[in-house]
């Protein structure tokens, strides 16, 4: 949704790298860019007005005229009044102190509130909690048996007296709703209601009379992302009629310009606490104005990245896979092996979407857009269709073979034995990073090795070194040399770092474009 904004702010910070001091010139020409950069993404114009201000006013003080590198401090000032229009600091939800906590869910018809609905409570569930659907959208037809089937789907109880399609009153049901919370021993209640098609005085009366009956803890306001413009209206026309205390934006993974729901906080004062960004119930999370700044910037969104992984790799398992690339050349890291990490990123989500998070990668948006994600199931179905003896020990793989598993799995024999040496190369270069040995050309990086150019330098003088003539010191040598190797192995997790490193186990960048090609 935020392409465009990414990439004319990339161009507008490029024209400043390599200045050594920042003009009132360059400063007003950045500030025009960023200017147009915003208008162009529908961001609402008093926020942008206020955004440029800030700016252009810091920008010109100590902290940028001081600074060795400018253009760096502009970035850096960009990005911190991005998190601030964004609404600074992430808003978390509000639990009563005596269950169950109400949410109530607002918004125009279309912004997706049904199916946000089943979202949030499946996130609730996944966090321990025992939510409640409340069918009150009485009004559009099959909204309650839309809401039933998204609960179903989700995993989460629904509460659904009356058939609705116009029939029943809205305000009872949310009023009987919290009771039968109570018996049931659920703790969250989710409150679906009606919309409209466009702000109305039944509409207002509506959800005004349900937020007296069940007295809210939290009233969340759902707004389409792709609408533009009119998000803000709508926004304002809830805030003074209603009233919320949070926005969630819905369809985040569109490719309309979302610049007015960036607006929305700003505008409004209530943070967007949530963010929808697939048609998938998993396909939600909190919202971090932070980690959206980040992303926006084409800085990526490690620790979103992270917490996916901790969520899906247990430690066992990664200490257990690190172990097994700490060995002679990684041998123990078999096909097996790779076939149940792969399947374990595939719980993460999709592939582009998980590379979309990594620093930099906003350079590669196309090749990651062209990704097939079919290629993963086409992998898993050459690694299927090879014997367990096969997946142990791949070197057992010849022609016939290839010409068994290639026909067992619907590809060219040049597919397996592409996948085959792949997976040697890939095993070579993951185990010698779990070792600690880097990775080569990758020059002033800690843990990731030298350029070409000290890999040469390393090589002339191991190739002239000779072992010590005296039997006792060469002896020394050899058992400070296997001590270095033993320790090497033991605290060698993935990319050089510790094993046990929270969330840094993770390996999906390398071992996905090593295997997948």
């Amino acid at each position: 949704m935020f392409d465009t904004l990414s990439d004319r702010l990339a161009n507008t910070f490029k024209n400043l790298r390599g200045k050594g001091r920042l003009s009132e010139a360059d400063i007003d020409a950045t500030a025009r860019e960023i200017r147009i950069a915003l208008l162009e993404a529908d961001v609402a114009l008093p926020v942008v007005r206020a955004f440029i201000a800030n700016v252009k006013e810091r920008a010109r003080g100590v902290e940028v005229s001081k600074a060795l590198n400018p253009a760096q401090q502009v970035i850096k000032i960009v990005n911190e009044e991005l998190v601030s229009i964004l609404g600074g600091e992430t808003r978390r939800l509000r639990f009563a102190k005596t269950a169950p906590t109400v949410i109530m869910l607002a918004g125009l018809q279309g912004a997706g509130k049904t199916t946000l609905a089943g979202k949030l409570g499946r996130w609730l569930g996944s966090q321990g909690h025992s939510p409640l659907l409340v069918a009150c959208d009485l009004q559009r037809p099959n909204a309650v048996n839309q809401l039933s089937v998204v609960a179903e789907r989700a995993g989460v109880a629904v509460y659904a007296p009356q058939p609705g399609n116009g029939v029943g009153d809205p305000v009872q049901v949310a009023k009987d709703s919290i009771e039968y919370a109570r018996s049931k021993q659920y703790d969250v209640v989710i409150v679906d209601t009606a919309g409209r098609l466009g702000i109305d005085q039944e509409l207002m009366r509506q959800a005004a009379d349900i937020r007296d009956a069940v007295s809210p803890d939290e009233i969340l306001f759902v707004v389409d992302a792709m609408i533009g413009q009119d998000a803000v209206n709508t926004a304002e026309s809830f805030r003074d009629g209603v009233g919320f205390d949070g926005v969630v934006l819905s369809k985040l993974d569109g490719d309309a310009r979302g610049g007015a729901a960036l607006s929305i906080a700003h505008v409004t004062g209530r943070q967007i606490m949530f963010a929808s960004n697939g048609e998938k119930l998993d396909d939600f999370d909190a919202f971090h104005p932070d980690r959206m700044a980040s992303r926006i910037l084409g800085m990526g969104d490690v620790l979103s990245l992270i917490e996916k992984a901790e969520q899906t790799f247990t430690q066992e398992e990664a200490a257990k896979m690190a172990s097994k690339l700490a060995s002679s050349k990684g041998k123990d890291f078999t096909l097996d092996d790779f076939l149940a990490q792969m399947e374990q990123v595939r719980k993460m989500g999709s592939i582009s979407k998980l590379l979309g998070m990594l620093p930099g990668m906003a350079q590669m948006k196309d090749q990651i857009n062209s990704i097939d994600e079919r290629d993963v199931d086409r992998t898993a179905a050459i690694i299927k269709s090879m014997t367990p003896a096969e997946r142990q020990e791949p070197t057992l793989i010849n022609g016939s073979r290839r010409a068994r598993i290639a026909k067992g799995s619907g590809v060219e024999v040049s597919a397996v034995k592409s996948l085959v040496e792949r997976f040697f190369e890939a095993r070579k270069m993951m185990s010698r990073m779990a070792q600690g040995g880097g990775m080569p050309g990758m020059p002033g990086i800690p843990g990731m090795g030298g350029g070409p150019g000290r890999q040469k330098k390393q090589q002339k003088q191991a190739k002239g070194k000779r072992k010590s003539g005296n039997p006792m010191k060469r002896k020394a040598d050899e058992q400070a040399a296997a001590t270095r190797r033993e320790e090497a192995a033991a605290q060698g997790g993935a990319f050089g770092l510790p094993a046990g490193a929270q969330g840094k186990d993770f390996e999906l960048p390398d071992e996905f474009k090593k295997f997948m090609g």
